[in-house]
């Protein structure tokens, strides 16, 4: 049996804005960082969550779907302030972001101007976009966070803003749902959830472990999975569902 640790960081931000036109993330700023950790497929509590102050003013339609105004920001630490404590906290985990590409760009965007020669996040983390996961998963469909928790039935009514750490907290379950069927989060630590810095814990719907059903195929239908694979051998050649 395998003792290998397995750390995971699901994390997600906020920013001033995007560029709609050109690289998104330059000259906007991250105004919070919300991540969650996962050690060996359980919520450890270790979490993480910063507001911080962008030095510029957050876009109004960035303001609309987080609710963090500039006024909020005013007296919070700055990225540079915090860089060391995210470092060491992210250093050496998978990450796990949705859309990753857009956090990331953000967050290599951020350490870049700080000119302390770090490299870019994926040569110290190991980067899974759950998008990509999900459009493999569900081609064809819909993969928003919110489109997933329906999907899978996860809780996310608290969810009418856009929040870091609220919504790290979502994707968490949503991964290990995704990954590997869990249907309800245990922490390893005392306390049965982690709660934001406003006291409001994620509501979670619990539903009783059973066994996976197993449905035999009848008759007709084995006919017309052969009648599939013979058209896929005639057509390619081969067929990798044949020995």
């Amino acid at each position: 049996m395998s003792t290998a640790i397995n750390r995971q960081i699901v994390l997600d931000t906020e920013t001033t804005g995007m560029n709609m036109i050109g690289v998104h993330y330059e000259g906007h700023r991250i105004i919070e960082i919300g991540a969650v950790e996962v050690v060996n497929r359980r919520l450890t509590g270790n979490n993480f969550h910063m507001y911080l102050h962008p030095d510029r003013l957050v876009d109004p339609v960035a303001f609309g779907m987080h609710g963090i105004a500039d006024e909020f920001l005013a007296d919070k630490p700055t990225f540079a302030d915090i860089a060391n404590e995210f470092l060491d906290y992210i250093r050496g985990a998978e990450l796990v972001i949705h859309n990753a590409s857009f956090d990331i760009g953000f967050m290599d965007y951020e350490f870049s101007m700080l000119n302390r020669g770090i490299g870019k996040t994926d040569t110290f983390c190991r980067i899974t976009d759950s998008l990509a996961m999900a459009r493999k998963m569900f081609p064809g469909k819909r993969n928003s966070l919110d489109t997933l928790c329906s999907r899978y039935e996860i809780d996310n009514s608290k969810r009418t803003l856009h929040g870091a750490l609220l919504d790290a907290e979502i994707l968490a379950e949503v991964f290990l749902t995704m990954t590997g069927g869990q249907t309800m989060l245990t922490f390893s630590q005392e306390g049965d959830s982690t709660q934001q810095s406003s006291g409001e814990t994620i509501q979670r719907i619990a539903r009783p472990a059973s066994a996976l059903r197993v449905i035999a195929a009848s008759d007709e239908e084995v006919m017309a999975h052969e009648s599939r694979l013979d058209l896929v051998m005639k057509k390619g050649g081969s067929c990798l569902w044949r020995g």
